[in-house]
Parts: C-alpha cells; sequence; structure tokens
C-alpha cells in the first residue's frame, strides 16, 4: 500500500489527535531517510512517519525501550513525546519527537575523523552494555539486523552471480564463507541497527548525538560496525577497532554485512537504492584493500 506522506497529511494528523499542537509550523526535515518521512512540528518538535507498513513495528519498539537505553548513553537519542493512532488517510501508527540539534555527519562537517570513530566506538560500547533483559530479539522487525548472515546467504549468493564479470568471485566468495562460519557465542547486547552518516548528528565538528533507532534489537553487534567500510578511512577505522576492542569473529562478520549490502546494491537486485551504487563499489573497493 502506498501512502502520499506530506505536509497537508501531517497537519492533518496533528489539527485531529493533537491539537493543542496545530498552530505549530511543521515543514519537511533536510534528510528524512528511507523507512520514515520527517517533519519539523515547531523548532523543537519532529513528526516521523513509517513510509511502509514494514517500517510500522518500529514505532511501538522506540516508544518503549529508547526511554531505557538514554539514561545509559552519553550521547542524545530520540526522546519519544507521543504516539500517533492510524487513520483512514494514513494507516500506521507514528510518532512525535523531541528534536535534537545537529547535522547529518559528512566529512566536510567533522572535524577529526579519528576522533569521530574513537567516540562513535564509546558509544556502541556504552549500547552493548545496557542489561538487554528483555529486549527485542533480532529479527524481521530489525531486518535481521543482530540476527545470523545465513538470512542473506541467497541473496548474496545471487548478486555474486550477477557481478561475476566485475569482481573477484574467489576472493569476494571466501570473504563471504569466513563471514558465514563465525557466530556472536556471548549473552545478546543491544544493538542499534542502522549505524550510518544519515542517523549521526555532528555539531561544532564532533559527533553530538544517535538517531533512528527503527532497527534496534538485541543479538550479534557485528552489523553495527559496518561503518568502517562505508564511511571511515583506513587510518579512522583501526581507531574504530581499536577502541571497540572486540574479537576477530565479530570483524569477519561485519565485513559479512558490508559486503552483502553492497554487493546487492552493485547487482541492482530489487528494493536496492539505484543511487548507491556507486558509493557501494568504493566499500567493495574499501573490504578488499582491508
Amino acid at each position: 500500500m502506498t501512502v502520499h506522506i506530506d505536509v497537508s497529511l501531517v497537519r492533518q494528523l496533528i489539527h485531529l489527535q493533537f491539537p493543542q499542537w496545530s498552530a505549530l509550523s511543521i515543514k519537511p526535515v533536510a534528510f528524512s531517510g528511507w523507512d520514515n518521512r520527517t517533519f519539523h512540528l515547531g523548532t523543537e518538535m519532529t513528526v516521523r512517519l513509517p513510509s511502509d507498513a514494514s517500517y510500522t513495528q518500529q514505532v511501538e519498539k522506540e516508544q518503549y525501550w529508547l526511554p531505557y537505553l538514554a539514561p545509559h548513553l552519553s550521547l542524545p537519542i530520540p526522546t519519544p513525546i507521543a504516539k500517533g493512532a492510524p487513520t483512514a488517510d494514513y494507516p500506521w501508527p507514528w510518532s512525535i519527537y523531541r528534536w535534537i540539534e545537529g547535522q547529518t555527519a559528512s566529512m566536510a562537517r567533522i572535524e577529526d575523523l579519528n576522533l569521530f570513530a574513537a567516540d562513535l566506538a564509546q558509544f556502541l560500547q556504552q549500547l552493548q552494555r545496557i542489561d538487554s533483559k528483555g529486549g527485542p530479539v533480532a529479527g524481521e522487525h530489525s531486518f535481521y539486523r543482530g540476527g545470523a548472515l545465513t538470512t542473506y546467504d541467497a541473496e548474496t549468493q545471487e548478486a555474486i552471480k550477477i557481478l561475476r564479470q566485475q569482481i573477484d568471485t574467489v576472493a569476494v566468495s571466501s570473504m563471504w564463507s569466513e563471514a558465514l562460519s563465525e557466530t556472536w557465542s556471548s549473552a545478546p547486547v543491544w544493538v542499534h541497527g542502522d549505524i550510518a552518516p544519515g542517523n549521526l548528528l555532528v555539531k561544532e565538528g564532533r559527533l553530538c548525538a544517535v538517531i533512528d533507532f527503527g532497527q534496534l534489537a538485541i543479538g550479534d553487534p557485528a552489523c553495527d560496525l559496518v561503518i568502517a567500510w562505508t564511511f571511515l578511512n583506513a587510518e579512522s577505522r583501526e581507531v574504530f577497532r581499536k577502541t571497540l576492542q572486540l574479537d576477530k569473529a565479530t570483524w569477519a562478520r561485519a565485513r559479512g554485512w558490508a559486503l552483502w549490502k553492497a554487493l546487492i546494491v552493485c547487482a541492482g537486485l530489487s528494493g536496492t537504492n539505484p543511487l548507491d551504487i556507486e558509493k557501494s563499489w568504493k566499500v567493495i573497493d574499501a573490504l578488499m584493500a582491508d
């Protein structure tokens, strides 16, 4: 089901369900993301609406678990203020959050990439240390982030076949096999599920907040390390590794997560964004060189 999400719809929802905020301005945020459409509500709040039925489980999860996680973290994360109900024009639950100041991470906005890598690694360490008892076990709601890579084996093998004339299939297959052969044997830890520049905010050159916990789960932290190849360079990647102090097997699985996504994008498999192809080839190059 396709729903057209725009300022008019958001205004209607606010007027119907939260009339106390009807007079506030509404405008799209500069970077809205893939899973949700996000809008400014006045100057201190944001409205987030899932863009498809497959993302609706994220609403209840964030509403419940973000207030639990926040006190244990040194960086701000989204604060839920209210939960909206489905209507005839918008069939899914939605959320209102407190606005967090900052700009999405980019090379131009980061003063010291090594410091950024260390700050991010420390945040992930804090997240992983929070008691995970009762947390949402990795599964469909997290698109299996935190779960087993075998979920995406068939898709990866298909991508390798499609790209066989463009990649070193022996090296790529070996990397993928190594990732599949390793498992997380420790207790499940908290996993953000989508550690990417668009979900990391910076202010005055430094990491200042982490947002969009829609793929939050408990399980294997390997998926949260993919940014090592998708954004960091060789030097800052090493800082990231040393700060996290995770075992070799976890890094092998992390390479697998990065490889899976890059391959399916380059192969043009269904559901991938063709605008990410050039970046994905660079990820494959970084993985091969690392």
